[in-house]
């Protein structure tokens, strides 16, 4: 299917869609700027797009294939794409992998997560068939016990290993306490989440010679988002131009970004989707343009990756770059911060991540955590004035901190306190 004039696409939404139909009903019959539409409201969006009684579909539906996310908070959110939508969708991703360092012949091991209408696995392994370049797929999948994966890996001497980067880095941690490496292993393609620069050192003992590269930036409800530009910055993509258009709003309004480097929220319209339309939908991401005229941006982070804590508002990126500037040896593998209620009061715990924890890295421990309250002096004042319980330091093995159970991303924040 040809990408469509946007005014065309519009139009087809407004005649065909409930959800659009409601949502421009105060727009001129005639729309050609994105500008001109609102913003999707998430919230609203996914309530029309219920399996019955839908009210965003265009069409009954009679073929489509059907995807799930949302993970394990909130209500399940359903994803449909024609055959015909899903063929264009890997056949552009499958394209972009060659930017991310995909060559003939490649042999690569599809690590992602399958089943209960996850996309993932299927979404690469479908991406790998339609790339341009020919190459050797093995669909192993990201719940294999990890001997099993290192023993195809072995034998196959496979070049690219895909996954998240917590099935790539739990399989690392797995070979290492082996004494065992993957010396074959030349790129390791992540996706589904951020790879921190804490992470890279245990990846490097495990795969000495390999890479990483982002494999491309897409999500099963947002579509196509930015393929991997060549480069030292793994978080720059380049838009997937003409199939869709993105842009960098405003945090505050629903207006474009002015200039280069500014932060703001990172919103998709997807040209060929008429099933279920997608226009202006935010992604879920924080971004910044590194050229603009290019369609080139660099990825920050989700848009709602952070925590509260009393009076103290943390971002994941921010501490993980603290914990990465005060862990000069490269110690630590991975990161969580966990919210914790004791005694009336909120607290922040930094669960960190080691190949053997134990008491030689108290002194860590203790090293990051003043990090991180020197760069956020607000927490010292809140724990001082018995808002919130001071700031504390767990340690354990990157195996064992907590991952989505349907996905195998690692979460990010982790909210233990009652909520009844």
């Amino acid at each position: 299917m040809p990408v469509q004039p946007l005014a065309e696409l519009i139009r087809f939404a407004r005649l065909n869609s409930p959800f659009y139909q409601e949502l421009y009903s105060h727009l001129p019959d005639q729309v050609t700027q994105l500008t001109d539409l609102p913003v999707v409201p998430q919230a609203e969006f996914w309530r029309a797009n219920s399996p019955r009684g839908n009210r965003l579909l265009t069409a009954p539906l009679r073929e489509a294939v059907v995807f799930r996310s949302g993970g394990t908070t909130g209500s399940p959110k359903f994803s449909f794409y024609t055959r015909t939508e899903w063929r264009e969708f890997t056949s552009a991703f499958g394209a972009g992998l060659v930017n991310a360092g995909l060559r003939p012949g490649h042999r690569v091991a599809d690590l992602f997560y399958a089943g209960d209408l996850y996309a993932s696995f299927s979404f690469i392994l479908d991406s790998l068939h339609r790339s341009p370049v020919a190459n050797v797929r093995l669909p192993l999948g990201g719940a294999t016990p990890w001997e099993s994966t290192a023993a195809t890996l072995e034998e196959f001497q496979v070049e690219v290993v895909a996954g998240t980067p917590t099935t790539l880095c739990a399989l690392a941690e797995r070979l290492t306490a082996a004494g065992r490496t993957l010396p074959d292993v030349e790129l390791l393609f992540f996706g589904g989440e951020c790879l921190f620069g804490d992470q890279l050192p245990l990846l490097g003992r495990a795969f000495p010679n390999a890479e990483a590269r982002s494999l491309g930036y897409a999500s099963v409800d947002a579509g196509l988002l930015g393929e991997a530009v060549p480069g030292g910055d793994p978080r720059v993509h380049r838009a997937f131009a003409p199939h869709t258009a993105v842009e960098i709003l405003d945090d505050e309004a629903d207006v474009p970004v002015a200039g280069i480097g500014v932060p703001g929220r990172l919103v998709v319209t997807d040209l060929r989707r008429r099933l279920m339309p997608v226009l202006r939908y935010p992604a879920g991401d924080r971004a910044e343009w590194v050229d603009r005229d290019a369609g080139v941006f660099r990825i920050l982070g989700r848009a709602e990756e952070g925590v509260r804590v009393g009076p103290v508002s943390l971002y994941t990126e921010d501490v993980h770059d603290i914990v990465r500037g005060a862990d000069t040896a490269g110690e630590i593998t991975g990161l969580q911060l966990v919210v914790r209620r004791r005694d009336g009061r909120d607290g922040l715990v930094l669960r960190l991540a080691t190949g053997e924890p134990g008491s030689r890295h108290d002194a860590l421990g203790a090293a990051v955590a003043a990090a991180v309250l020197a760069q956020r002096p607000a927490y010292v004042g809140a724990a001082d004035a018995g808002h919130v319980n001071p700031l504390t330091v767990e340690w354990a093995r990157h195996q064992d901190l907590a991952v989505n159970s349907r996905s195998g991303k690692l979460v990010r924040v982790v909210d233990e306190r009652p909520h009844s």
